[in-house]
């Protein structure tokens, strides 16, 4: 009787492929990193919560900014300009004027006033009614309200004032837009400011994680002595340290994204309350997706350059001896 075998009995036994290998002891490193942080729970929250505010301080200062420049980006209708016109210019002739500055590619819009609807208004405002009826002639100019459009630069409204202000109907150019800029360059050095914070909470996350992970290769120095002696190589054994400051990073990120939202949740309340006074729609705007991976993705990037920095040159310090 013929003997016939089994497909399964001759096939070939297929190990895992290199890819596959490395993700797998990946995962496993990551997993038992991530197990020895929770088996000291109270100290790995004090290391993320370090790190999470750290992260958090220039985060906030630069959402301050943000909010800042949103706020004075209402304000662009400040950008106006008051073109007060020579007492002999008539009312005609301020009309055709105001139409030909209305022209230009780099204005909006050029709004009159009259010299008349000028003395009614400061007659209303200033309370001085009966004496100003006292006056012989009136004494207020035909006035031009100039509103730039909003292409031009800084560098291009102070070029639209000069030559407006050198027109022979013109007297004087009175600019209102100075604090604007003021406060425009007040946030540009507050934000250069953050930059530089930033950078140097950023060394201060390195020398934290760097000093964690130091302490643990010390811990664990008779096991890494072990280890390379059958045989493994630094990045082996400097992988497992890897994960570790990876997770402080991300755990950290994470936390330092709470701590801001839960800041403006606080925040919420007062700023309603404040433009409910000023019967404004002002609103706190909060990080969006792309702030948030940028402050995780630097947590990370910190938590992963600390713990190779320090493990790799710890490790060819640890040898068996």
């Amino acid at each position: 009787m013929a003997m016939t075998r089994h497909a399964d009995a001759v096939a070939p036994v297929r190990s895992a492929g290199p890819v596959s290998t490395w993700v797998t002891r990946h995962a496993s490193t990551a997993v038992g990193s991530l197990g020895r942080l929770v088996r000291q729970p109270f100290a790995s929250f004090m290391i993320i919560l370090v790190i999470a505010v750290t992260l958090a301080l220039p985060a906030s200062m630069n959402l301050v900014v943000k909010n800042a420049r949103l706020v004075s980006g209402s304000w662009e209708n400040a950008l106006d300009f008051s073109v007060f016109l020579k007492q002999q210019v008539s009312l005609s002739e301020a009309e055709a004027l105001g139409r030909l500055i209305g022209q230009r590619a780099d204005i909006e819009s050029v709004v009159l006033v009259s010299a008349d609807d000028a003395l009614a208004e400061f007659k209303r405002q200033s309370g001085f009614a009966e004496a100003l009826d006292q006056l012989p002639d009136n004494p207020l100019p035909h006035t031009l309200i100039v509103r730039p459009s909003a292409g031009n630069t800084s560098a291009s409204l102070i070029l639209l004032q000069e030559e407006i202000g050198n027109l022979p109907e013109s007297d004087y150019v009175q600019v209102d837009t100075d604090w604007v800029q003021r406060f425009h360059a007040i946030l540009d050095i507050v934000r250069q400011a953050v930059s530089i914070g930033a950078a140097l909470l950023g060394v201060a996350i390195v020398v934290i994680i760097g000093n964690t992970i130091r302490l643990d290769i010390e811990n664990r120095r008779e096991e890494i002595e072990v280890t390379k002696l059958i045989g493994a190589t630094n990045a082996f054994v400097r992988r497992p340290f890897l994960w570790t400051g990876f997770w402080y990073g991300l755990l950290g990120g994470f936390m330092a994204l709470a701590l801001v939202q839960y800041g403006l949740f606080m925040l919420r309340g007062p700023v309603a309350k404040l433009s409910g006074l000023y019967q404004s729609n002002v609103a706190i705007v909060s990080l969006d997706l792309a702030d948030g991976a940028i402050i995780i993705g630097i947590g990370v990037f910190l938590g992963l350059f600390a713990s190779w920095f320090t493990a790799a040159r710890h490790m060819r310090r640890i040898e068996p001896r």
